[in-house]
């Protein structure tokens, strides 16, 4: 399909069609790339506590590494829909060069400071004395892929907002099956521990990304060369206003995951494995939300570009209300099951079923919020308000979370970390409310 075609398709098909088309391989990228993030939670559960509750600290160092790629990845995404919406093919494609070859110097570069920093990091990112050993052996090779692990999420982003999302689902796809195979295999046939689920997860990465590479030519879409990288100001810019919501999104994450760590770390281990747990499971339901809305993305994109405020809104409404419903139901089961879903990764320690149980039931309790939070945060990103999204990409994960966070934990101790989640998903929901609501007027009127 050239570039006429997909606009074509992008501004002339129904929405329904045209949205679940999109939605259908990103939803199965996101839950599988999910899927193998907790697959290294769930074989390193096996070994022992203190092994688990360090993936769940270096995860917080894998949210900034997905920061980064995502700040990349939708900054230079946000900005390619438009232009090829307004038919501007050349500056399109100097956008996805740039995008890409800063997000690779991005990753070098926070892989040579946490090899160099790797104790102290280890302890900035949550570890105990009892967890820094598990920490510092995984936290090591992980930290080696974080080059190619930011330019993928830019390749899968971009070849997203061009409307191939199957070619970037398997690129994705690919490198997450390969990982639940070789976890066991490196972990438990090879016993090496810890480093085994760290080397399974930067290869499985590394082949990914290869496989990326290899979409971006097959796919028909805009090319990576290296004479059109431009380092200038207009394209940072560009990418620094289309990025900063995600990465404040995705960089809040990775900090009030560190601050999750050390709140729980007073309680014990078992509160950092048993929060970490349900960190990554409420990810993985989460990660079908989002790949709902990044079927939008593109869609909202295009036809903003194309000044079809018309489809914008019918998108949008037609996004919220479907994964509303789907949330209910989810959450619903996530309620009744909560005990047996955190006994799959420790079914040996009761502490950590107790309490990763709580706060799981109290995580899903607010879960259907998410519909409204998640796709107002796309809606204005994708249409270039910066501003806006910034804020309410911030609220969930930082602006509310820590600060309730913090108070919870002192007033109520182990409770209030395990509410604090819930309580930072109604207010943001509520701020939600007034800056989309207002957006879509603007549109309506135009």
């Amino acid at each position: 399909m050239n570039q006429e075609e997909k606009f074509i398709y992008m501004t002339q098909t129904p929405i329904p069609r045209l949205v679940t088309s999109l939605a259908a391989p990103t939803i199965v990228s996101m839950l599988i790339t999910s899927f193998y993030n907790m697959a290294d939670t769930f074989f390193v559960g096996k070994i022992n506590t203190s092994a688990t509750a360090a993936v769940g600290v270096v995860f917080s160092l894998m949210a900034l590494i997905q920061a980064v790629g995502f700040f990349c990845g939708h900054g230079s995404g946000n900005y390619i829909s438009r232009k090829l919406g307004e038919k501007q093919i050349e500056d399109a494609s100097k956008m996805a060069a740039t995008g890409f070859f800063l997000a690779l110097f991005l990753g070098c570069a926070i892989m040579i400071l946490g090899l160099v920093f790797l104790e102290p990091l280890a302890y900035l990112l949550g570890s105990t004395d009892t967890i820094l050993p598990y920490a510092k052996e995984y936290l090591r090779i992980i930290l080696l892929g974080a080059p190619y692990m930011t330019a993928s999420l830019v390749l899968n982003n971009q070849m997203r907002f061009q409307g191939s999302a199957a070619y970037a689902m398997l690129g994705i796809v690919s490198g997450a099956v390969l990982n639940i195979g070789l976890d066991p295999l490196f972990i438990f046939v090879f016993d090496m521990g810890v480093s085994g689920a760290a080397l399974a997860t930067i290869i499985s990465q590394l082949v990914g990304f290869l496989l990326l590479l290899i979409g971006i030519k097959k796919s028909g879409n805009l090319k990576i060369r290296w004479k059109n990288f431009s380092f200038n100001q207009y394209y940072l810019e560009q990418i620094f206003q289309g990025g900063i919501p995600s990465l404040c999104r995705q960089g809040l994450a990775s900090v009030s995951a560190v601050v999750l760590n050390h709140a729980a770390g007073g309680f014990g281990d078992a509160a950092i494995a048993g929060m970490s747990i349900v960190s990554r499971v409420s990810m993985f339901a989460n990660s079908a939300l989002i790949g709902f809305g990044q079927g939008f993305q593109p869609v909202c994109g295009f036809n903003y570009g194309a000044k079809l405020y018309h489809r914008v809104r019918e998108a949008f409404w037609f996004c919220v209300k479907y994964a509303a419903i789907f949330l209910v139901f989810v959450s619903a089961i996530g309620i009744v099951f909560a005990p047996q879903t955190i006994a799959l990764f420790r079914k040996d320690d009761i502490e950590v079923i107790e309490i990763g149980t709580y706060a799981m039931r109290m995580v899903w309790f607010t879960f259907p919020l998410g519909a409204w939070i998640v796709l107002c945060n796309m809606l204005l990103q994708s249409c270039g308000k910066a501003l806006s999204a910034s804020i309410l990409s911030s609220a969930r994960q930082g602006l509310f979370f820590i600060p309730i966070l913090l108070i919870t934990s002192y007033a109520m101790g182990l409770r209030g970390i395990q509410m604090s989640q819930s309580i930072a998903d109604i207010c943001t929901f509520i701020l939600a409310i007034p800056l989309t609501v207002r957006f879509l007027k603007e549109i309506k009127q135009e």
